[in-house]
């Protein structure tokens, strides 16, 4: 796993394409329990190398109900984006994760955590990628549905704040989808 992790972090596969060039943001271990899987880190994580280490972030463990320990416990949550570098700014936020680095980079690491018993699909391109055809035609769709993916896949929205509108619009994600992913992780984590 280490030297997985290690050629991750030297990977250069789209440096053309990175504005601010590479530097992969990844945490895993053998005996990572949950898997996140992301979009792409932001600036500040970028800057940082310490995953969701920004608002999102705060606002993720949140939801999971978890202590910055125990997220940051790679046994515990290993930690994967779509795309492991800052891919650049966009017209209304950032630019999509690059298209490279999953099937590069994600089976590979997969085959090497075999303890894994939860994946957690953040946005829409995590969950299109993962899910195929049983994603629904929009993420709050996937997202409301979320028990025909389970036990392996626990599909949820970007915990951005840019995202306040979105879940003002969905008070049941609070109050159903919420307390069955805290429930599931603390299950797992205990």
């Amino acid at each position: 796993m280490q030297e997985l992790l290690n050629n991750i972090k030297q990977c250069t596969i789209c440096k053309d394409h990175l504005p601010l060039g590479p530097n992969p943001v990844v945490s895993a271990h053998k005996n990572s329990k949950i898997v996140i899987i992301g979009q792409a880190p932001g600036t500040k994580v970028h800057a940082s190398g310490i995953p969701w280490d920004d608002a999102s972030g705060k606002q993720l463990r949140t939801w999971l109900n978890v202590t910055d320990q125990e997220f940051y416990n790679p046994e515990y949550f290993a930690i994967i984006p779509m795309g492991f570098c800052y891919p650049g700014k966009g017209k209304s936020g950032d630019l999509p994760p690059r298209q490279e680095c999953a099937p590069q980079w994600h089976e590979l690491l997969l085959q090497q955590m075999p303890k894994v018993e939860l994946v957690i699909l953040i946005g829409m391109y995590a969950q299109k990628y993962y899910l195929k055809e049983k994603a629904k035609q929009t993420l709050t769709k996937t997202v409301k549905d979320f028990k025909t993916y389970l036990p392996h896949y626990f599909p949820l929205p970007h915990p951005s704040p840019r995202n306040r509108f979105w879940l003002s619009k969905n008070p049941w994600f609070e109050v159903e989808v919420l307390p069955e992913l805290q429930k599931r992780v603390n299950s797992i984590l205990i």
